[in-house]
């Protein structure tokens, strides 16, 4: 897969990947289909796995040539060791573990650098929606109240705190909108959170 390919499928994965420098070692969690790692193998010769609960998705990842390892993230990531990955991704999937500052921690142990996306909750149409009264639907946030997989719900300036309580200094932090960077008022106008993320 090209980059030009990966920007047309995922622009948001493709702002991503500048971060992933070649030849790493990589660990994917919520992987999905596999379509960030098998461009960071074909495009940047990284090596890795992707960790995935999704029983629809194993074949895709499959398919892609992508080492794939079904699990649930809550289970932990006992299997890796300390310091195993150059870069651990966990994009648009920590929204939707139980334990996310015990997830993050085994991010912490495993990975040396990390980065983390999850849909801002602090989007200027998410506030709108909640002073009238109704849950946020968008194109970060596509579910309904009563089908959604997030559990949790987190703003730029929250999930700060909690990488900086777990003992992840953050390198660099972009609100995203459509896939492109937000400079101006981030909080309000980036509807998905990017952070790169390394120890202190």
């Amino acid at each position: 897969m090209t980059f030009n390919e990966l920007s047309l499928l995922r622009p948001d994965l493709a702002f991503i990947a500048h971060w992933v420098r070649e030849q790493s070692n990589v660990l994917d969690l919520g992987c999905g289909d596999g379509v960030m790692l098998d461009y960071l193998q074909s495009d940047k010769q990284c090596a890795g796995y992707g960790v995935e609960i999704d029983d629809d998705q194993i074949p895709k990842c499959v398919a892609r040539n992508v080492s794939v390892i079904q699990q649930d993230l809550n289970g932990g990531l006992a299997m890796f060791e300390d310091n195993a990955f150059d870069t651990v991704l966990c994009l648009s999937a920590l929204q939707m573990v139980k334990d996310v500052e015990g997830t993050l921690r085994e991010i912490a142990r495993v990975g040396r650098e990390a980065t983390v996306s999850f849909p801002n909750f602090a989007y200027w149409p998410h506030r709108v929606a909640l002073l009238r009264g109704r849950m946020p639907v968008s194109k970060s946030l596509p579910y309904q109240w009563y089908d959604t997989p997030n559990l949790r719900c987190a703003t730029i300036r929250d999930f700060e705190a909690l990488a900086n309580e777990v003992g992840l200094e953050v390198l660099e932090c972009v609100a995203l909108k459509d896939g492109k960077p937000v400079r101006y008022l981030s909080n309000w106008r980036g509807s998905l959170a990017v952070f790169r993320l390394r120890k202190k």
